[in-house]
């Protein structure tokens, strides 16, 4: 059985058919979602972070608004931008998260995607050290930041406060959430590093490499190169790997009028130029249940993945987006042997 969840880029805009006009509309909706998502039986729910854009930012506030709201569920982000973080104090907010939520947080973490603003990690005051890029330093802020929330101690006690001048950890902490970390990996070189690196691997309906095999192929032989980097690092256990997907069965009338003709128009990867590079875009799956059961049999990157989450058009409001979920729950899921 895999776990199903929900990911939401937040995106609120004031324009015709939005029913996402503001950003407190963006918040307040996504915990919303979150609780009828647990009422439907959904896994998780996770959210996208962006900066400098209309859309979800500063992701702890809103998952620890989340956690108050639902008992179950899986609370994840799909990804933090590190470039952004500052990892101690963002290790005492994850921790603070996590013990709301009585241990649910699944945080995935990588370098980030192009952002609307340039160089907008140095406006936060984060530039990288001479000879370093960008990913490096997202790189050491991730390693600093799991260290923070593995107990390690980060800074020098004051003896005349603590009687001691040992090393003091970050407070709270939160037993648990360093198994729970995820690494948003877009190529093959970056899931053999995030398995040696023993984090959970997250991979979306974006690479940022492309070899000319389908989508599903080329995200499956990461998928596989991550398991063996992580088997012969030696990590205990078995990690966890989660892909995303846009899932949307027309199901009703209202399906059929806002997805249709994207049935035929989306139903093929895309390739194009990111980042200076080519990338490869996962398509759409929509059409009827019994259609999308059997290409989603197909896919060989869902195959292998333990989690799948769903991305979902959330300028379209709560209750669309639930019976959107239900749709795949009850229609597509079961068919799958996901249920």
């Amino acid at each position: 059985m895999k776990k199903i969840g929900f990911l939401s880029f937040g995106h609120y805009q004031a324009v015709p058919g939005s029913l996402v006009r503001t950003a407190a509309d963006a918040l307040l909706q996504t915990v919303e979602l979150a609780v009828a998502a647990e009422e439907l039986g959904v896994d998780g729910a996770s959210v996208r972070v962006h900066h400098f854009a209309p859309q979800l930012a500063s992701p702890f506030p809103l998952l620890a608004a989340m956690a108050a709201r639902t008992s179950r569920i899986e609370l994840g982000t799909g990804v933090i931008d590190m470039r952004y973080e500052n990892p101690l104090y963002m290790a005492e907010e994850a921790a603070i998260t996590d013990l709301i939520s009585n241990g649910r947080l699944q945080l995935g973490l990588s370098r980030g995607s192009p952002e609307t603003a340039l160089r907008g990690a140095e406006a936060f005051g984060h530039v990288p050290a001479p000879g370093t890029s960008d990913a490096d330093d997202a790189r050491e802020r991730t390693a600093q930041f799991r260290r923070a929330i593995s107990g390690a101690g980060v800074a020098a006690a004051n003896p005349q406060l603590t009687g001691h001048s040992n090393l003091l950890a970050i407070q709270p902490q939160s037993p648990g959430l360093a198994e729970r970390i995820w690494w948003g990996s877009g190529t093959r070189a970056t899931a053999k590093w995030t398995g040696e690196q023993g984090m959970n691997l997250m991979s979306s309906t974006l690479l940022t490499e492309d070899t000319g095999a389908d989508f599903g192929d080329l995200q499956a032989e990461q998928i596989a190169i991550f398991r063996q980097a992580w088997a012969d690092a030696g990590h205990p256990g078995t990690p966890r790997v989660s892909v995303s997907r846009s899932i949307m069965p027309l199901v009703t009338e209202q399906d059929r009028r806002y997805f249709g003709l994207r049935a035929q128009a989306d139903n093929r990867d895309q390739v194009g130029h990111l980042d200076g590079g080519l990338a490869r875009f996962g398509k759409s799956y929509i059409g009827e249940p019994d259609v999308l059961v059997e290409q989603l049999a197909q896919d060989a990157a869902v195959h292998a993945a333990d989690t799948v989450l769903l991305t979902v058009p959330n300028q379209l409001g709560v209750d669309y987006n639930a019976q959107l979920l239900d749709s795949v729950m009850r229609h597509v899921a079961p068919g799958l042997g996901w249920r």
